[in-house]
């Protein structure tokens, strides 16, 4: 039985992809790594956390003895990497934090990985999974970011990503270190934590509260379903020669302020409200600082090497995002009000 370690597995698209790997492959032994930041939810997983090929440990990677004697007592055949921090406005805060997390996390991992598998790398591979924030920005025209694009970071944030996705590079090209890497676009769908564009204006629509707008809202982004990207993540991890890198996009790009008007017809819609009300809540806010024009993935690569392509349009994925956070009031109140950070000693205390 293969035994595949996934950080981050609490995380928005970590518990997607553990769910992916734990329903789809029961003959593997999958064990979830989590800190449990703000941003870790165990009750993401709460419909597959008593199956028989999975196990949550809590623990930081940024601890490398923690890290070593894991690796050590597990014996893992594969990392799928997804530990990070992620939130732009709070590396502009607190950049230090980000660096530890994002860059000396991933370096004690793949420490770990390669004194565990001492150089025998048959069957073993190390996931390192990245952003496209990692390529800077975009103009208006039709320039997409593609496998090739030069790295052009402008925030703490993607600096952090993009200084990790090299030493992934480095470990291959230095130790043979069997790695693959995929940068993302935006994600969007359920377990979304409400600080994020979409779920916080759900969340803010829903009782009535200012959806906060950066600049003019024309910023533009590529969105991406969180379940095609998991699925994106499984063919990569299975497929993909070592060494090589691919970008996963939903080929979907919309700027901020179209997004939030389709959005707040749908919630109109939904809560039974005339049409035209939530636009009412939109309220344009400073700028965020270094903040990107335009992303836009080409993934023409993934789809042309490993036939991936997303499930879903936009509108269409953004409806069934909405019908899950009105129908999911418990997950989300649990997330708003901090009571989800219980859910660790209240449900694994005693296992």
């Amino acid at each position: 039985m293969k035994k595949i370690l996934i950080t981050g597995g609490a995380g928005f698209i970590g518990s997607h992809v553990v769910r992916r790997f734990v329903t789809t492959y029961p003959n593997y032994q999958i064990v979830n790594l989590d800190k449990l930041t703000y941003a870790g939810n165990l009750a993401n997983l709460k419909d597959i956390e008593e199956a028989a090929n999975y196990r949550f440990v809590k623990g930081d990677i940024v601890d490398a003895n923690f890290i070593n004697n894991l690796f050590e007592a597990e014996n893992f055949d594969a990392v799928v990497h997804l530990a990070a921090e992620s939130h732009v406005d709070r590396s502009i805060t607190n950049p230090t934090e980000f660096v530890m997390t994002n860059v000396v996390g991933t370096v004690n991992l793949l420490n770990a990985a390669k004194n565990s598998w001492k150089g025998n790398y048959d069957q073993k591979r190390f996931y390192h999974v990245s952003t496209d924030e990692v390529y800077g920005t975009l103009g208006e025209g039709n320039e997409m970011f593609t496998e090739e694009t030069s790295y052009d970071p402008h925030s703490p944030y993607s600096a952090s990503k993009a200084s990790s996705d090299h030493f992934v590079r480095a470990y291959h090209d230095t130790y043979g270190l069997d790695v693959v890497i995929s940068n993302c676009s935006n994600n969007y769908g359920s377990y979304h934590f409400p600080e994020k564009l979409i779920p916080l204006s759900i969340n803010n629509i829903k009782h009535n509260k200012p959806i906060p707008i950066y600049g003019k809202g024309e910023n533009v982004r590529d969105w991406l379903w969180v379940v095609d990207h998991a699925r994106a993540i499984d063919v990569i991890f299975h497929n993909a020669k070592s060494g090589s890198t691919y970008n996963i996009g939903g080929h979907n790009e919309w700027k901020n302020i179209d997004l939030i008007k389709v959005l707040c017809k749908i919630m109109d819609e939904k809560l039974g409200r005339k049409e035209g009300t939530s636009e009412k809540l939109i309220t344009y806010v400073t700028d965020r600082a270094g903040h990107d024009l335009r992303y836009a993935i080409d993934a023409t690569k993934l789809k042309r090497d490993l036939g991936w392509e997303p499930s879903l349009q936009f509108e269409e994925g953004l409806e069934k995002t909405v019908d899950w956070y009105l129908e999911n009031e418990e997950w989300l109140n649990n997330v708003t009000s901090g009571n989800y950070q219980h859910y660790y000693e209240e449900q694994y205390a005693d296992r």
